[in-house]
């Protein structure tokens, strides 16, 4: 290899792993527009289709909302949201609309596992969980920030069935994807003593 390409492919590595190094979740309060472009979109849900996936089952999908998707969504969150809590008040209904409205983009990766002879069906969710961390790579690459959540909205039923979501399928996670407003701080990571064992 000459020694050209060997520095290239050094700097490139390099590059890659500060990008992992610093790459962190993001408020979806503390979002802004604009979101990533129709381009960019496909180049982003193109790149999380690459994911390992054992048997080649393609077990996720994706839903993305944009634009008034997100209200309308929000609707849908604040009408469930009154039906579990019928005490709710005005303004707790209000921040349920206005759940997918901080970022300008959000994408429901949604898993849909089925009983294969050879792939376990715990190894088709786990693929859907290395798209969601590659969709939040690819956007921290492209200059976005990214939150990975669920949170109540991914498991009630109702909610799911009026997103399009099959009683058989699961929200693997909603990514919530923009700009930066504040700047985003580290939480504590794991030291390794605590986590590495040799066998």
């Amino acid at each position: 290899m000459r020694d050209g390409a060997g520095a290239g492919h050094d700097a490139n590595a390099q590059a890659a792993l500060d990008l992992l190094a610093r790459r962190k979740s993001a408020k979806p309060l503390t979002m802004t527009g604009p979101g990533p472009s129709a381009a960019e979109l496909d180049r982003l849900l193109t790149l999380a289709s690459r994911v390992p996936d054992h048997g080649k089952l393609a077990p996720w999908r994706f839903i993305v909302f944009e634009g008034d998707a997100r209200a309308r969504a929000g609707e849908i969150f604040a009408q469930a949201f009154a039906a579990r809590h019928p005490g709710a008040s005005a303004e707790q209904l209000d921040l349920e609309r206005k759940r997918f409205q901080h970022a300008p983009l959000v994408i429901a990766v949604v898993s849909h596992v089925r009983p294969h002879p050879k792939i376990p069906e715990w190894e088709q969710a786990l693929s859907a969980g290395a798209v969601c961390q590659t969709i939040n790579i690819a956007a921290t690459a492209m200059g976005y920030v990214s939150a990975w959540l669920t949170q109540w909205v991914s498991y009630d039923a109702g909610v799911l069935a009026a997103l399009g979501v099959a009683p058989e399928e699961k929200v693997a996670g909603f990514m919530h994807i923009g700009r930066p407003t504040l700047a985003t701080e580290d939480r504590p990571r794991p030291a390794l003593a605590d986590i590495v064992t040799r066998f």
